[in-house]
């Protein structure tokens, strides 16, 4: 993999135009990935999901997508219906469409930050391969006292002239004193056995609102992960809702910092998973000043011989008084072969905080289906019933009535 490595890196290289400093510092990344390769179980973050045998599983030989000069053409039939709505469109990690229409063009910056190298809060080597790879990089900043009139959907999609390969992408975004931003990420795949690595870094400036709602629904068989880094300060609020249902592999991870006094974090996830699919949420709530707070809830409902992991943390900074963290997750296994692994954490150096956290799995209930199958329903009428009231309870918490209507017709809730 190494000689395919230097190959693809000396093709990304070419295509931009970087300082011979810039060249040097995507080399020492590049060089730090060569080092440490893919995730695997010896890393305590991955010992639930060994990537580097995953995508030997799934891919085997990678090579590293670099041909960023060829347009794609947008297909709008990804689009959303019935959902007004500013877009941005990936296709095979390459931006093909920016359009905010319905936003005030003064109220929204958007800086292309593909000749410079930003460090990134995390040491994997997934990011060390992000910043050796990434071709365009872009920061959107969201003016003081704006909130965009709709939300900004980001369409994920890939196509099929890509296969077995490794995209990177990479965007920044700034949220001045008093915005807000209504994020949908959704992907759309018709390509195969390909790995996504995708990295957002959000600035939350005081009194700032971030609803991000990340929708994977779509079955593909590709490989995925997504690190977003959330940095808070006073009086912020951060939301982010997860539905992990799609690829053959993903994993989504939230570091989330907050600095500021009354910021607040929470994040709700599902998975809905069947055949052979694996997915995993991790998350990382650092409570770093006094009067924060921070609410988690996962559900996962697995079917086959599927397997989903949550692996959340709270942790508490000394400073961090009067704290009130919560976390909890709760599977339904719905076949002996499926497997749910959860690693709750708390981590506390303060005295006057309030944290809790839980787990709990099992089978659906089947005196509640011969109950419902009493009331003239037939047994799939009453699990599907049972199921959807277990998830209802996720998709709840989402404070946003158009995205919350979209997420139960897409997961195909009924009430």
């Amino acid at each position: 993999m190494k000689e395919q490595l230097q190959k693809d890196f000396n093709n990304t290289i070419e295509g931009l135009s970087l300082t011979q400093k810039d060249i040097e510092i995507k080399k020492f990344y590049l060089d730090n990935f060569i080092s440490k390769g893919f995730p695997n179980r010896k890393e305590e973050d991955w010992k639930f999901s060994d990537l580097k045998q995953i995508i030997n599983k799934n891919i085997g030989e990678i090579s590293f997508y670099t041909d960023f000069t060829t347009t794609n053409k947008v297909d709008t039939s990804v689009y959303v219906d019935g959902l007004e709505h500013n877009k941005i469109v990936f296709i095979n990690g390459r931006i093909e469409k920016i359009d905010f229409d319905y936003e005030e063009k003064d109220q929204i910056e958007i800086i292309d930050q593909s000749e410079t190298i930003n460090k990134f809060n995390n040491t994997s080597s997934l990011s060390d391969l992000n910043s050796a790879f990434t071709n365009k990089s872009f920061k959107i900043a969201v003016k003081k006292d704006y909130r965009l009139v709709k939300p900004l959907i980001i369409y994920h999609t890939t196509n099929s002239k890509i296969w077995s390969k490794n995209i990177n992408l990479r965007l920044n975004f700034e949220l001045s004193e008093n915005s807000c931003l209504r994020l949908i990420d959704l992907y759309s795949d018709t390509s195969e056995k390909n790995f996504l690595n995708i990295f957002y870094n959000f600035d939350l400036k005081k009194d700032s609102i971030l609803k991000n709602y990340k929708v994977d629904k779509f079955k593909n068989k590709n490989i995925k992960y997504s690190f977003n880094n959330i940095d808070q300060d006073k009086n912020s609020i951060s939301e982010t809702f997860i539905l992990s249902s799609g690829s053959n592999f993903f994993k989504n991870e939230i570091n989330c910092n907050l600095s500021g006094e009354y910021s607040s974090a929470f994040v709700n996830g599902i998975f809905s998973l069947n055949n052979s699919m694996h997915h995993e949420i991790r998350t990382i709530i650092n409570h770093l000043t006094e009067n924060t707070k921070s609410y988690q809830l996962i559900k996962s409902v697995l079917e086959e011989n599927s397997k989903a992991v949550y692996q959340g943390k709270i942790y508490v900074n000394s400073k961090a008084q009067k704290t009130d963290g919560y976390q909890l997750s709760k599977a339904i296994l719905l076949n002996k072969d499926a497997e749910f692994n959860a690693k709750p954490e708390l981590e506390i150096y303060a005295d006057d905080v309030k944290c809790s956290h839980g787990s709990a799995s099992g089978n659906l209930n089947e005196n509640s289906i011969f109950y419902l199958m009493s009331r003239g329903l037939s047994y799939q009428q009453s699990r599907e019933l049972l199921i959807n009231g277990f998830l209802l309870d996720v998709v709840e918490k989402i404070t946003d009535p158009e995205v919350k209507n979209l997420i139960k017709n897409l997961i195909g809730i009924k009430e």
